[in-house]
């Protein structure tokens, strides 16, 4: 007895199945994300009946397809146990599905159960209608549906775990067309079997008066297609919910992170750092234990960002904080505060020489040199070392103590270390008291200036004068500027007290003229610091121009040592300074390290000897008068007039001018001197400019 097969139930039978293998699809590609919970379970769950009534509807579907010209019914028991088939080989499917790892071995052996639960299912559902003889099925047919259940179930699987992580480029599309697939071998699966079905002639169907084989067919189809959308608008929904909480949760750690790390190094930022000290405070208290904070502040970082620029600056700082990183063991925290100050908090301290071999180990590190942006630069850092309980013992207290012996490290020649000491608070409440005198100073008119005389070294003329700034405060007193130029040179202040120089001086010369005094030479120094001011020459010029006063009567002077430290860029300037009519002296010759090559492109005006080599004329004998005349011949050779700092005896000036030294300024020839004295020493010198 054959039958036959309605072409548009067949077609609906493929998209019943292709739609539940997308579901399972979808669904397994959400599981994957839930982490074990019961949530993750009850969408296991649901996925394997949605899956299971799926495959199941699409067989009876099928059987609708398939028409017999006898009455045909469905056993409801025998069909329930189909559809519990259905669901369990589904739930399986899923579980392995969703799994982290699927190796070859546990493919294999899921294909073959999961492909021996379809054709269970199929033939169970066969069986359901009770046929009179049985159905009697062909070998090889039978054999090749079971074949097909197998390989498209390792297909499926293999498909569905590929497919299960959501965020998979294009991971729709490809689902639609991986749905289709499985969609086809489970459709194929089923009408191979029906292929291997043969009903003999006078069958009857037992359940021809059960369940009506069209009722119930349609019945499924319906509910099946409800229960698909329905799961599918479900998963999409509550994908789309766990997206958004996932965003939020990610955005809520993301500004967790910016509260508590640094984000251009990833370090703890001050507000963790605190909250680690105070913990470590707890911790030493009630175990009687100890620690140490590191405090460090990189030397000359200010001169990394100005000349190089700010992004080769954070490429420094991220370069020093991995080599930071690489220093310390693995319990100690590495923190950046803010700007170029970094800490190292040791825990668990033995012996308080643990501290200063970490500091040295920093040190010897730091000394092979960094590479940022393509710049390979030395960055050392200054160290201050507090120790709990005996430096402080709050985190206020062993972060400002650990900041005071930084800055005596800097005190000490910078790229050293120091353990704090309480007699450093004196010398750091002292430089508070300076740094604060120094912002009114500008103000307020607490700065002034004296001016040294310069005489010539054959006739002892007055040549011209050096500009020497003083500060007297109404507090604190006189201070020279051995006590607050450095101070003013790390805070930064040390530019516009340059500027304020320049333009004092200007208006003194100004004065001067007016008074009808004769024109004088001026020397002024300029601060390492404000060698890397780009705009330096431009606020000059236009200081000296508004004030009226001729460049040529304005020497600048630079001291050897800065001269040297970018002596390209030092070079640019100069040719700037001169190109405006200002000349150049090097200050201090002798003290660094000149390259004679760079000395002659200098094309300074002058060459200022030290005060160490003047006085050394009467206190090395030969020795010291050998290096005095070597600098003076070698700068007369290089058409550059010397002038001696320091002459206080009569000997040295004696000597001095038997070598020929241009210009002399010391306290034996004249003291510094107030504008209006200075003022009235020029009515009675003769001074050419």
């Amino acid at each position: 007895m054959h039958g036959t097969y309605n072409f548009w139930l067949v077609a609906a039978s493929l998209v019943v199945a292709t739609l539940a293998s997308f579901t399972a699809l979808d669904i397994s590609g959400r599981i994957a994300l839930l982490p074990q919970s019961r949530v993750r379970h009850a969408w296991l769950a649901g996925g394997a009946a949605s899956m299971g009534i799926g495959i199941w509807s699409m067989h009876f579907i099928g059987v609708l397809a398939f028409e017999l010209p006898i009455p045909l019914g469905y056993d409801l028991k025998i069909t329930a146990g189909s559809l519990v088939i259905a669901v369990l080989v589904s739930f399986f499917a899923l579980h392995v599905i969703t799994s982290k790892r699927l190796t070859a071995k546990r493919l294999v052996a899921s294909s073959v159960l999961m492909g021996a639960g379809i054709a269970a299912m199929h033939y169970t559902g066969d069986a359901a209608m009770r046929m009179r003889p049985a159905i009697q099925y062909d070998p090889s047919l039978f054999a090749a549906s079971i074949v097909i259940a197998v390989v498209a179930s390792g297909a499926a699987l293999w498909i569905a775990h590929t497919l299960s992580a959501a965020n998979l480029k294009n991971v729709m599309a490809k689902r639609v067309v991986s749905a289709l697939v499985m969609g086809i071998a489970i459709t194929g699966m089923h009408y191979t079997g029906n292929a291997a079905a043969n009903f003999l002639p006078g069958s009857i169907c037992g359940a021809a008066n059960d369940v009506d084989a069209r009722w119930l067919a349609t019945t499924v189809a319906l509910f099946t297609f409800a229960i698909l959308i329905i799961t599918l608008v479900l998963s999409r929904f509550d994908a789309r919910t766990a997206l958004l909480a996932g965003s939020v949760s990610r955005l809520n750690g993301q500004i967790v992170r910016m509260a508590t790390f640094d984000t251009l190094t990833d370090l703890p930022n001050r507000r963790t750092m605190n909250e680690r000290v105070e913990r470590a405070i707890r911790h030493a208290r009630h175990g009687g234990s100890r620690f140490a904070i590191l405090f460090m502040d990189l030397d000359g970082f200010k001169t990394i960002n100005d000349s190089l620029g700010h992004t080769v600056g954070d490429e420094v700082l991220k370069a020093f904080a991995r080599r930071l990183q690489e220093c310390v063991r693995g319990g100690d925290t590495v923190a950046r505060l803010g700007g170029d100050e970094f800490i190292v908090m040791l825990e668990n301290l033995n012996v308080p020489s643990d501290a200063e071999k970490m500091a040295e180990r920093i040190l010897d590190a730091m000394r092979r040199g960094l590479l940022a942006a393509g710049h390979p630069l030395q960055v050392m850092p200054s160290i201050g070392i507090a120790l709990y309980p005996q430096d402080g013992d709050s985190v206020e207290s062993m972060l400002k103590h650990a900041d005071v012996a930084m800055y005596e490290a800097k005190r000490s020649g910078r790229s050293t270390y120091r353990f704090f000491e309480a007699s450093m608070n004196e010398a750091a409440v002292r430089t508070l008291q300076i740094q604060q005198a120094l912002h009114e100073a500008l103000n307020s008119g607490h700065f002034y200036l004296l001016f040294q005389p310069k005489f010539r070294g054959a006739s002892g003329e007055l040549a011209g004068a050096e500009a020497l700034i003083r500060l007297d405060h109404p507090q604190i007193g006189t201070l020279t500027p051995l006590e607050f130029i450095p101070i003013a040179e790390r805070s930064g202040q040390i530019v516009q007290i340059g500027y304020w120089v320049v333009h004092e001086t200007c208006r003194h010369l100004t004065q001067w003229r007016a008074q009808g005094r004769p024109p004088v030479k001026v020397a002024i120094n300029l601060s390492p610091r404000q060698m890397y001011e780009a705009d330096l020459v431009e606020n000059i010029i236009k200081i000296v121009r508004d004030q009226g006063v001729p460049s040529e009567q304005i020497m600048f002077e630079i001291t050897e040592t800065v001269a040297m430290q970018d002596a390209p860029r030092t070079i640019e300037m100069i040719r700037a300074f001169q190109d405006n009519g200002f000349e150049i002296a090097i200050d201090d010759f002798g003290t660094g390290y000149s390259s004679l090559a760079y000395l002659q492109r200098f094309r300074a005006k002058q060459l200022k000897i030290d005060r160490f080599f003047t006085n050394g004329l009467d206190e090395n004998g030969q020795e010291g008068r050998a290096i005095v005349s070597a600098i003076i011949a070698l700068a007369h050779s290089l058409d550059m007039d010397v002038v001696a700092e320091g002459v206080e005896t009569g000997s040295q000036l004696d000597r001095l001018q038997d070598m020929k030294c241009d210009e002399m300024q010391g306290f034996l020839l004249a003291m510094p001197l107030s504008a209006d004295v200075f003022g009235g020493m020029l009515e009675k010198g003769a001074v050419s400019v």
